[in-house]
Parts: structure tokens; C-alpha cells; sequence
């Protein structure tokens, strides 16, 4: 069964039931954090482990994606991280769960994390494979594709549209649905 999340004015329909986006440093998301990591860009797109991590790690808010594991419990699917001065980056899903609206659910939730704190505009460099996708959540391109870690990526941003102080524009909530493809609302 699927269920729609409402984002705002747009609506998609997630895979899961129950997911949970569990927010917090490094100290504390890094075991779920780093595996996802490790088996999305290391093992998968061969990332040089060197260039995986960094320093910045300890300075980001980092989010971290859970599904029912099938058993009573949960288990982690999704990951991405804010840095300090903005920008969203290590957007990492496990194979089996993408298209299910998790990588959304992690965007959306670092996305009002950054306008809660005051941050007037977030940016990216997104795989060009998935331009499309931040560009359906109001990602604008900017410049030309580069390459990073031999993979092909482009910068992109999404300028909020309301002061912070207004709150957050951005809403994340599971719907109860029938069985939908993704679909967007006006």
C-alpha cells in the first residue's frame, strides 16, 4: 500500500506506511548514515572511500530515513545531510527504496530544517541523472554540467519564497491513499 505525502502544494505518493526521518549530528546518525553512504556511492558509483568522507560530517545536521523492517522494527533506507552554510549534499538511498518517495521525504525535511534556522536559499550539485528530480521540488539549474568523483553533476538552488520568520512554507505529512504513480497538484 502506498501512501500520498503532502509537500506544499505538491503531492506524491510514497511507498511506505510509516517512514521516519530522524534528524541529528554526526555522533548520532553516522552508523546508519555511513552504511548507506558507503553502499550507494562507494560500493555502487565507486566513490573513492577518501573522498566520501570529510570534515564536514561533524559540522552538518544529518538525516537519516527509516521503514518497518518487516519484523516490529525499523531499518534505514535514506540519507542526507545540511551543511552550515546551506547547501544539501550526500543524498544517498538504497537501491530497493528508491522511487518510494523517501529521497523526497529527506530533501523536504533538510530543505525546512535550513529555512527554520534562517537560511534564505539552499543549494545542491546533484548527479545529473537526477536533475529532474530536485528540478520537481523547485531546484533551479545553475551553469554547466562538471564532473565529481568521475560522476557527471550540475549546481542547482531553491530560493524560499517566504521570509523564515514567517515559518516554514515547506510540510511534510503522511496521507492515508489507494495506489497511486506519483503525481504533482496545482
Amino acid at each position: 500500500m502506498k501512501s500520498a505525502v503532502n509537500c506544499g502544494s505538491r503531492i506524491f505518493f510514497a511507498k511506505y506506511m510509516t517512514l521516519r526521518i530522524a534528524l541529528g549530528d554526526w555522533d548520532t546518525q553516522k552508523p546508519e548514515a555511513q552504511a548507506i553512504r558507503y553502499t550507494v556511492f562507494v560500493l555502487e558509483q565507486k566513490v573513492p572511500l577518501e573522498m566520501e568522507w570529510d570534515e564536514m560530517d561533524a559540522q552538518c545536521l544529518h538525516a537519516v530515513a527509516f521503514v518497518p523492517d518487516g519484523e516490529g522494527g525499523e531499518r534505514a533506507v535514506g540519507t542526507g545531510r545540511l551543511l552550515p552554510d546551506g547547501h544539501i549534499g550526500r543524498m544517498a538511498v538504497h537501491q530497493e527504496a528508491r522511487g518510494s518517495g523517501v529521497g523526497a521525504a529527506l530533501l523536504l525535511a533538510l530543505m525546512q530544517q535550513a529555512q527554520q534556522r534562517g537560511d534564505s536559499q539552499v543549494e545542491l550539485s546533484a548527479q545529473t541523472h537526477a536533475e529532474a528530480f530536485y528540478a520537481r521540488y523547485g531546484f533551479v539549474r545553475e551553469g554547466e554540467h562538471y564532473e565529481d568523483a568521475g560522476i557527471p553533476h550540475v549546481r542547482m538552488r531553491y530560493v524560499f519564497r517566504c521570509a523564515p520568520s514567517m515559518g516554514a512554507i515547506l510540510e511534510v505529512q503522511v496521507l492515508p491513499q489507494a495506489d497511486h504513480s506519483e503525481r504533482s497538484e496545482a
